[in-house]
């Protein structure tokens, strides 16, 4: 019995990870569909075009696969199956259609819950104990097709967004392999949703990372470990200046005012509720002459909050 013919949809180390799995289990791959990296990113991931490449697969990165010819293209390939892995665009059902044994998707989140952007920035974010990751039919509905399998990954106290992603690259690979004989040969589960446990969740920017002090210091605390490297960070304004928070962890009470300096040695900082002790910072301008410990923890203790 003949291999279908697979187009793939892939980004990010999760897409390599998954092409990485169809590879080795020579899969008749038609070609790869993948972005231009942005110049404005951090990339610290690896290349599904790279590869895709290495292996003499086709690349393709177009900014939209909706538009009719990039349709008609598709339909000419006749593909039998359709993956998408991280690929950060919506495909319409023109194309989702198309392929005789469905469309499927791996995303980052237990669905239904945190369906959208970023699902494991958002779960760290708001101190979920777990997360995982989740393979499902494809329809129009971003994230709301029929779960054909999932993964738990547990998320420690002080994993960062980062670290809870490596497990979940670890995570996708396995369902992936353990559900390819099952969609290969049109047999997938089908295990509809519960809309009633869904919650969805935009794209994040720069400017979310803006820190509220008048939170408390375990929200703080969950927002710098959300977006610290390789993303771009939590900040708080300083004397005009952008001050980022890298690092920090609850410090206990305290009765200071949101904002407000309450030692330099340990620097500890007063939120909404709680303190936050900052353990790792940086100034937006680095190239200042005066960037010593010592001086930093100064500035900080004469104007943060004020």
């Amino acid at each position: 019995m003949s291999k279908p013919a697979i187009l793939v949809f892939a980004y990010h180390d999760v897409g390599y990870e998954c092409l990485d799995v169809l590879i080795q289990n020579d899969e008749y791959l038609i070609a790869v569909v993948t972005h231009e990296n942005d110049p404005n990113e951090q990339i610290w991931f690896r290349s599904v075009a790279d590869l895709a490449r290495r292996y003499g697969i086709p690349v393709y990165t177009p900014e939209s696969v909706n538009t009719p010819e990039w349709i008609e293209r598709i339909k000419s390939w006749e593909p039998d199956l359709i993956f998408s892995f991280y690929y950060r665009n919506m495909i319409k059902e023109d194309i989702l259609n198309l392929p005789r044994l469905g469309a499927f998707n791996m995303h980052g989140s237990l669905l239904p819950k945190y369906r959208g952007r970023a699902p494991i920035n958002w779960a760290v974010l708001h101190g979920e104990k777990e997360t995982g990751v989740t393979l499902h039919h494809m329809v129009k509905k971003a994230d709301a097709g029929d779960i054909v399998d999932q993964e738990k990954v547990p998320v420690g106290y002080e994993d960062t967004s980062q670290d809870v992603f490596n497990k979940c690259v670890k995570a996708a690979r396995l369902v992936l392999e353990r559900q390819l004989d099952s969609i290969s040969s049109g047999t997938a589960p089908r295990h509809k949703q519960d809309e009633s446990l869904a919650t969805y969740f935009g794209g994040r920017k720069p400017e979310d990372g803006r820190i509220n002090w008048t939170e408390s210091a375990e929200t703080i605390y969950n927002l710098i470990r959300a977006v610290t490297q390789p993303y771009p960070g939590a900040f708080t304004e300083v004397g005009g200046k952008r001050l980022y928070l890298w690092w920090a962890k609850p410090a206990g009470s305290s009765t200071g005012a949101p904002g407000e300096v309450l030692s330099l040695d340990p620097l500890l900082v007063a939120t909404g509720s709680g303190s936050l002790e900052i353990i790792n910072m940086e100034w937006e301008d680095t190239s200042e002459e005066e960037t010593s410990d010592e001086t930093q923890q100064l500035k900080v203790g004469q104007i943060l909050g004020k």
